[in-house]
């Protein structure tokens, strides 16, 4: 990496500047400003550096996806999406397929995952997207929604159902028989390329196929998503440094019955809620990522464990923030407006706040100890 971890935050505070609300306005990131963070691998930090990559451990890039994720969770969100495409391609291509895709995804090349169909959620017995052989080529058909960077994607991993089991597909978005549509104003995250993607008979080579056979689809999803949930967990941490700064500062500079808003016992509860959730997400997030890092056996119930509670202390503590401050919080486009819509966003993606609960219990009820 070119530069260290202070540095390449410092370089995308500039490149971002005041920026994030008229992204979030328009709904749009400069594809231009896109393409050159991809090539400077500052859209999937933990790319192997033999690849074009940084090749950052999971803290240090949780660290540097906080970071984006305090300056604008669009951006944050396209990264994600970058970054899962990367991490699939890694985890289940070969490695020829991973000399091909990884240095484009570190070149300035963006990609998109689709996972959610019109009846398929979180439950992946309902997809219906297939992949099929026909000689020397695989066919793709189906419908993927709530695509996150599709608008803005160069490729596309699609998962869908193959024989027996389920497989994650390479489609350059501009195939024919692929046709992307734009979700018009999302609640949040409104600059991240949300997008439906159908897919019509898009034929493709037979070497499309990520490691070129099927794995049960429960396998294959979770890894795919292990990443993702650990990158949103990392932003939601963000969001609550962003929202903390936010009402810390307005708290201390506004007056109110003749003196400081921070003096008064309600308001000063709420800056102490608002830290303890910023301390809780860190400290869940850092213990997940050390058992990224480490290869620990708890390393995806620590992963659901921080998307799970980054993202509930983010939706609640963006809404604290906005109730600090009031009127001036509350115009389109503020920082903790944004974070109380994006915040949202964060209960529902990868894996939403109830799935996350029942997969915990799931691990309550099978731990060493449980009657």
């Amino acid at each position: 990496m070119g530069d260290d971890l202070g540095g390449a935050m410092t370089a995308v505070t500039l490149r971002v500047g005041g920026l994030a609300a008229e992204w979030d306005r328009t709904g749009l990131i400069p594809l231009d400003l896109l393409r050159e963070l991809g090539a400077e691998g500052r859209l999937c930090a933990e790319v192997p550096e033999q690849y074009g990559g940084w090749g950052l451990s999971s803290t240090h890039s949780g660290a540097y996806t906080a970071h984006v994720g305090g300056l604008c969770s669009s951006l944050r969100s396209v990264m994600t999406s970058q970054g899962m495409a990367a991490w699939t391609i890694r985890r289940l291509g070969t490695a020829e397929q991973a000399a091909v895709h990884l240095p484009r995804l570190t070149g300035g090349a963006l990609a998109a995952v689709g996972f959610s169909e019109p009846g398929a959620g979180s439950d992946l017995a309902a997809m219906a997207t297939t992949v099929r052989r026909d000689g020397d080529e695989v066919v793709v058909d189906g419908h993927k929604k709530w695509v996150t960077a599709a608008h803005y994607a160069d490729l596309l991993v699609v998962v869908g159902r193959h024989e027996d089991g389920a497989v994650a597909v390479v489609v350059p978005a501009d195939a024919p028989g692929v046709r992307i549509e734009r979700i018009a104003d999302p609640l949040g995250c409104r600059a991240a390329g949300h997008a439906d993607v159908h897919l019509d008979g898009v034929r493709l080579p037979a070497d499309s196929v990520l490691g070129g056979h099927p794995l049960p689809p429960a396998l294959l999803v979770t890894t795919a998503l292990a990443y993702g949930r650990m990158s949103v967990a990392w932003g939601c941490v963000g969001i609550l440094r962003a929202c903390l700064a936010a009402a810390t500062a307005h708290a201390a500079g506004r007056r109110q019955f003749g003196k400081p808003l921070a003096e008064h016992q309600l308001v000063a509860g709420h800056l102490a809620d608002l830290y303890t959730a910023e301390q809780v997400a860190s400290r869940v997030c850092e213990h997940a990522s050390r058992s990224w890092d480490e290869g620990s056996p708890d390393q995806v119930v620590a992963t659901v464990l921080a998307k799970h509670v980054s993202a509930t202390e983010a939706a609640r503590g963006a809404a604290t923030a906005v109730q600090v401050l009031a009127s001036a919080g509350s115009r389109d486009g503020h920082a903790v407006a944004r974070a109380y819509r994006d915040a949202k966003l964060m209960e529902i993606i990868e894996g939403s706040s109830e799935l996350c609960r029942l997969m915990l219990a799931q691990h309550a009820l099978s731990a060493p100890g449980t009657p």
